[in-house]
């Protein structure tokens, strides 16, 4: 069990000691640092803040322990409840609040949770501002409101209808193409808000849906993270049912990903490269995607006329490469889109709209689709860390023994070779170092991966 704090917020399991895992004293605690800073921002008489969940066992303890502490705080709440990261996103704006709290541990199993922190422009906190917060918590400097001063409470459950309005009003949106198509698709909505959103956006596309595990309990059916090997459920559906194609996403709806009509995956590295497609295609420009994220991006980028940039990983990042360079689109290979004519956020809202889109606008089966795009294969791998690693000089030491191919260090290492690339770094959710790798056949992926994983070993026991 573990409680890990980051410039984004505080993650951390149900449970256990205060200050090793997200206890109710632990969620407090950074509660109402997130309060102070959002005091420290601008000097006036109200102040507030928008909190929404996923649909975690947990969450409903932690929103209670987060909004009540922000009302001790003076702090009015808009209590948006059951909802989807990007809807609280959009919310925060909308509402005119000096910023947000979404209480969802994303892909991680159902015994974590977590506070991920927006600013006042419904986007998550840069690096100053989450180690202030961090510096805050560690400090006795909170001081509360007298029992005038304290804040309230506004339900509003219309955010969600709200947030599909604003989606199907975008300018790329082919509602009628989509209507058209007469889709048939299975959705897997993981137990959680997924279930909730995506199928009513789908209704709305005149899209025929077969949900699958939509009860939004938070008993999540399978591993949560939307990976092939987590889905066989949602394939053997997809096929059963005869369907166009499948959809998947995680708890909080920030991460997107598609299984064709053979009950194959589509790859949630090609989510992202889907969407730049279909938006390069009518607005060309630039994209930016992390550099755990699939070359594939930068291939039809290029084709497209725009210049492809790599950012270090972690949405704030992605979100701060994609202003400087004034993109069309961004996200990260981990199946999430930013579309800044929406907002800058992972949305698979908009994700869903824009593929669904491009696919009835090329009347073409997934399959069909996904041979339009470089063939890339990729491996994910991770290590589990033990508190005597020393990380860091782990990584020096791969740095200098490659430091004749082309690195780059702003994130971890990544080493990219003529035909294939690999990329270790440590997490910023879990205790565990990331071996990313692609190459041109999945055989070629896994043995890179495997190769590095030996190689950490041998220099972590040397």
């Amino acid at each position: 069990m573990t409680l890990i704090k980051s410039i984004s917020g505080i993650r951390g399991t149900i449970g256990g000691n205060v200050g090793d895992n997200l206890t109710p004293i632990d969620a407090v605690k950074f509660a109402s640092a997130y309060g102070v800073w959002v005091k420290q921002q601008r000097q006036k008489d109200n102040y507030k803040v928008v909190v929404g969940r996923d649909a975690r066992i947990s969450g409903k303890m932690i929103q209670n322990l987060v909004t009540n502490t922000l009302i001790g705080m003076g702090i009015d709440v808009v209590d948006v409840g059951l909802s989807t990261t990007p809807t609280v996103e959009v919310a925060v704006p909308m509402e005119h609040a000096d910023g947000g709290i979404i209480l969802t541990a994303s892909h991680n199993p159902k015994q974590w949770n977590a506070l991920k922190l927006l600013n006042a422009k419904g986007e998550f906190l840069d690096a100053e501002a989450g180690a202030k917060i961090l510096a805050i918590a560690e400090s006795d400097n909170i001081n509360f409101a007298d029992v005038d001063s304290l804040g309230t409470i506004t339900k509003n459950k219309a955010y969600i209808d709200l947030h599909i309005i604003e989606v199907l009003d975008l300018d790329l949106v082919n509602v009628n193409a989509i209507e058209e198509a007469n889709f048939k698709v299975v959705f897997d909505g993981v137990n959680s808000t997924g279930g909730i959103a995506i199928p009513l956006l789908l209704e709305r596309l005149g899209v025929d849906v077969i949900k699958l595990y939509c009860e939004p309990n938070g008993h999540f059916p399978h591993n949560p993270e939307p990976l092939k090997e987590h889905l066989t459920d949602l394939s053997e559906a997809v096929q059963k049912h005869n369907a166009d194609f499948g959809i998947v996403v995680d708890p909080d709806v920030d991460r997107l990903a598609f299984m064709d009509e053979n009950g194959e995956m589509f790859g949630e590295e090609y989510t992202l490269v889907a969407c730049a497609d279909y938006v390069l295609s009518h607005t060309p420009g630039n994209t930016v995607s992390n550099m755990s994220s699939t070359r594939a991006l930068r291939d039809v980028t290029e084709k497209h006329g725009g210049i492809y940039e790599a950012s270090a990983v972690g949405e704030v990042n992605v979100v701060q490469l994609m202003k400087k360079n004034n993109v069309v689109i961004g996200g990260e290979g981990n199946g999430g889109i930013i579309y800044p004519d929406a907002h800058y956020g992972r949305d698979a809202l908009v994700g869903v709209a824009l593929f669904l889109s491009l696919l009835a606008e090329k009347k073409m089966t997934v399959s069909e689709l996904k041979k339009m795009y470089p063939n890339y294969f990729m491996s994910k791998k991770k290590i589990e860390l033990t508190p005597e690693l020393n990380v860091d000089a782990i990584l020096q030491e791969i740095e200098t023994r490659y430091q004749h191919e082309q690195l780059t260090t702003i994130d971890g290492v990544k080493i990219d070779f003529p035909d294939n690339w690999v990329h270790l770094r440590k997490s910023n959710t879990e205790p565990i170092i990331r071996i990313y790798t692609e190459a041109k056949t999945q055989e070629i992926a896994d043995g890179l991966a495997d190769k590095f994983i030996k190689e950490l070993g041998e220099i972590a026991k040397a």
